[in-house]
């Protein structure tokens, strides 16, 4: 609420490569509100929120754990590396699988029915978790499928609701998966196609470099998917299985990070240490104008394609079309901002590598809650001044 700095955790020894937070509790414990740091010192720390102090250092690791999930609802969390591990709150190592690859895994997502989908490299992982029958602690954990459709390393992973999620690559692809059955349900890799975004003129390039194509990050809503892509943000209907909008060059640099916010507005930041508040709009099109009938219509030629230029007119009446619209820019940062954290009606931090966390408020609800207590604090002394 005040951006004042409550402790400084000290205990890595090289850059934290991961974070979780994890609130828990059993039967005969209060619940404790936990953060769990992994490093490229190989070691995972888990540490108390409400005192700074550090809980508990496990340094068993043979390589660099790049991801931690919380499985909240088993109580256990999973760090991702050359191997998957499964933990409990007191750091007892449940189970782990065999060493999958020296790159390891890039990024987890939780899945319905105890799995759980694992990027590593250009393939994705899905394992599950069963309890052990012998009515221990304990838990299995399996490899029951992998999928091999990106043709490049997978750079992002987000999960859209219960039933769907999706995967992004270095070269631009992005796939649908269903999160039951782990089936493809759609693809997109033609996010510089003109045809994508026909007010946009595209850019003339030789080659594109693979910062160009990546998709850096996604983010979702039940509707929607929003992928940072080189320097644009597209938007993808999940509905329509297609880009309905976007901004090719949204930054002068990569886009790093997006989020949906409630208000059908975007929040990015770029490596050009710009950060920028979009809105989700939807265009008002002109009615198409009729065409005067003329000398070839008179003798009946084209009649043919009438009605398919009718339906395909119509369609094109009742396909709406939406475009980002900026609204904001943050400005503040001197390099390349990394992320930030939304905060809701607290307001927004950013994080860049100028080492500055800055955090931001809305400026119009910060006015108006000062008069809101100017004016109480106006009341108050006027009952004072009548009680006197």
């Amino acid at each position: 609420q005040t951006g004042e700095k409550l402790y400084e955790l000290h205990g890595h020894t090289h850059k934290i490569t991961a974070i979780a937070p994890f609130s828990s509790s059993d039967g005969t414990e209060e619940k404790t509100d936990l953060i769990i740091t992994a490093s490229a010192d190989r070691t995972v720390i888990v540490w108390d929120c409400t005192s700074g102090r550090q809980v508990q250092k496990v340094s068993c690791f043979h390589s660099t754990v790049k991801c931690l999930t919380v499985l909240q609802r088993l109580n256990v969390w999973l760090s991702g590396g050359s191997d998957l591990c499964v933990w409990n709150r007191k750091l007892d190592l449940l189970c782990k699988t065999s060493h999958l690859t020296d790159a390891g895994i890039s990024a987890l997502v939780e899945l319905p029915k105890n799995c759980v989908a694992a990027a590593v490299g250009k393939e994705l992982i899905i394992f599950r978790l069963s309890a052990s029958n012998n009515g221990s602690e304990g838990w299995n954990v399996l490899e029951v499928k992998r999928l091999v459709d990106h043709q490049d390393n997978i750079s992002s992973l987000v999960s859209v609701n219960g039933l769907t999620f999706v995967t992004g690559s270095h070269i631009g692809e992005l796939i649908v998966w269903d999160a039951l059955d782990w089936t493809k349900q759609a693809s997109e890799c033609n996010f510089w196609d003109s045809s994508v975004h026909p007010d946009v003129q595209p850019e003339i390039k030789l080659s594109q470099s693979p910062n160009e194509t990546s998709v850096q990050h996604l983010t979702s809503d039940e509707e929607c998917v929003f992928a940072a892509v080189g320097k644009g943000i597209y938007v993808y209907n999940l509905q329509m299985k297609r880009v309905i909008a976007c901004q090719r060059t949204a930054h002068d640099s990569s886009v790093l990070h997006i989020e949906k916010l409630p208000n059908r507005q975007l929040i990015s930041c770029s490596e050009d240490g710009s950060v920028r508040i979009w809105e989700f709009r939807e265009k008002q099109q002109l009615p198409a104008e009729p065409v005067p009938t003329g000398f070839f219509n008179m003798w009946g030629f084209g009649r043919a394609n009438k009605q398919a230029n009718q339906a395909a007119k119509k369609m094109q009446e009742n396909t709406p079309v939406y475009f980002l619209e900026l609204v904001g820019d943050l400005i503040g940062h001197s390099s390349a901002v990394q992320m930030f954290l939304y905060f809701g009606e607290l307001g927004l931090a950013t994080c860049s590598a100028d080492h500055l966390i800055i955090l931001w408020k809305d400026g119009e609800r910060e006015s108006s809650l000062r008069s809101l207590a100017l004016f109480k604090k106006l009341a108050q002394n006027g009952d004072l001044q009548l009680k006197l």
